[in-house]
């Protein structure tokens, strides 16, 4: 039987949503795919095209190998298998932007073969997304149409740069699971250094293919892989932010739900997302691979690798997510959960880690996720740009540790740093913020507050529970510094509490 979580349900029955991802991820390199010109982002239009670029009568490409290397890393990184053998092939249409009326592309033989990703979910599950190719191709130019009324204008800036398309298999079952995994991906990507994932200059954007078949048919799928058992998939070209993966997802199988229940049939097409509506919306019907007439590219060489330069990447990998993310738990023993938030940002990682140094890991992830994480996103700034440097907040824990100060003056402490700056260890000296640890002077204010208070004394016997409102004036008594502990041992010894 399907998950429940995982079935929609419409007016004659249930539902399962089927997604697979066609993600084009921007080599990181300083050159395009086949010829020397810049890949920068940024340049004024056409600045950055060669004579190759432009498709010049003539003009034969040549491989940029560092960009080759990129994408081996990166199939390195997603587990997959590394094919030693590979060729680039014609895709052929025409576009205004493809000066040379075909995209240099792989088809039958990618570099990288199938491989596989975890992914972590909000509710704490991981799910395994398989991974069916990762091959590498040219991107097109960019058509214009809004600088004059009659006319379009195309800069060729973008045509010929690398691009991974890394597809997965049709493995995620919601709008959730779609989108995470396109965030694991660009985390993946962004820790391997081979694509930087800014979604908002295009760097990375996902292809959303999703259909919808009744309750059950998935599960017939995954255990005969006919592709029968599933429905007609329709692709959503271009969406480039997580969130508008998710919304692209969850509108398409409501859509294509309503379609069927109407009596009415799914087309194979092409959409796009609108950004405004959160709608998707049909763009043209969708091309099967004959129509693109595939063939060897002539122009350039089969691809072939040696083992001596796939083991030297993989010898250059870092610690990737994952491995990163099962670490913080034995090492630190973190919960899944805020393991895989640390590990998700290597920049996060590394500042954990610096915190962490010598301290307790789960006092350290405490601080790090809920009001470190919790300011940051408040003001709108990232990590590099936090006011409160790794080594300041180790040094507050050692306060905490040693009980110099407690966790409450701790979060007055974090605050003064936050806004004003300066190290802990000054902030608490200057501002008296030490906490009492010194039993006499705690036992005067226990004694000053049973004094006063003797209905309090009375009703503590018969109900335990509200030695807490004891606590919290001892607390106001001492101005908030006395230490909780020795507070609460005090009092209990005191009104003879157990």
């Amino acid at each position: 039987m399907s998950e429940p979580r995982k079935v929609l349900q419409g007016e004659t029955g249930d539902w399962e949503v089927v997604i697979g991802l066609e993600v084009h991820a921007q080599v990181s390199s300083k050159a395009k795919l086949f010829s020397g010109s810049s890949a920068e982002y940024g340049a004024g239009p056409n600045e950055n095209v060669s004579l190759v670029d432009a498709a010049m009568p003539g003009m034969l490409p040549v491989i940029n190998r560092f960009c080759v290397e990129q994408a081996v890393k990166t199939g390195l990184g997603l587990n997959a298998k590394i094919n030693k053998w590979s060729r680039f092939d014609r895709k052929n249409y025409f576009y205004p932007d493809l000066p040379q009326g075909y995209q240099i592309s792989q088809y039958k033989d990618p570099v990288v073969g199938e491989g596989e990703i975890e992914v972590e979910l909000s509710d704490g599950e991981t799910i395994i997304v398989g991974i069916e190719r990762l091959h590498l191709e040219q991107d097109a130019g960019k058509s214009i149409h809004d600088l004059a009324p009659r006319e379009s204008y195309v800069d060729l800036n973008r045509s010929g740069v690398a691009l991974m398309e890394i597809v997965s298999k049709p493995h995620m079952r919601t709008a959730e699971e779609g989108a995470a995994y396109f965030s694991k991906l660009r985390t993946i990507v962004r820790y391997l250094g081979t694509c930087d994932g800014n979604m908002e200059q295009g760097s990375m954007r996902a292809d959303v293919n999703v259909s919808v078949c009744r309750a059950g048919s998935y599960e017939k799928f995954m255990e005969t892989g006919d592709f029968s058992h599933l429905g007609t998939r329709t692709e959503t070209k271009n969406v480039n932010s997580i969130r508008y993966v998710r919304q692209a997802i969850d509108y398409e199988a409501r859509r294509q739900i309503e379609v069927l229940e109407a009596g009415g049939e799914i087309d194979q097409e092409t959409r796009l997302f609108d950004v405004k509506t959160g709608e998707t919306r049909t763009m043209r019907s969708k091309e099967d691979a004959h129509d693109y007439r595939y063939f060897p590219d002539p122009d350039l060489l089969p691809l072939e690798l040696d083992d001596a330069m796939i083991e030297e990447i993989k010898a250059s990998l870092p610690e990737l997510p994952d491995q990163k993310k099962h670490r913080f738990i034995n090492d630190y023993g973190l919960s899944p959960y805020d393991a895989a938030v640390l590990a998700a940002d290597r920049e996060k990682a590394e500042y954990f880690e610096d915190v962490a140094k010598g301290r307790d890991g789960k006092l350290a992830a405490n601080w790090v996720t809920t009001e470190l994480f919790g300011v940051l996103n408040k003001e709108g700034l990232e990590i590099s740009q936090s006011p409160v440097s790794a080594a300041q907040l180790n040094e507050m824990l050692g306060l905490i540790e040693d009980n110099t100060i407690s966790g409450k003056i701790a979060k007055q402490v974090f605050e003064i740093m936050f806004e004003e700056g300066g190290n802990p260890g000054e902030i608490v000296e200057k501002r008296g913020l030490k906490q009492v640890t010194d039993t006499g002077a705690i036992e005067a204010a226990v004694d000053a507050v049973i004094a006063a208070n003797p209905d309090q004394v009375a009703k503590v016997k018969d109900k335990p529970k509200t030695l807490g409102w004891f606590v919290g004036q001892v607390m106001k008594e001492t101005g908030g510094k006395a230490n909780p502990q020795a507070v609460n041992e005090i009092l209990k010894a005191k009104l003879g509490v157990e």
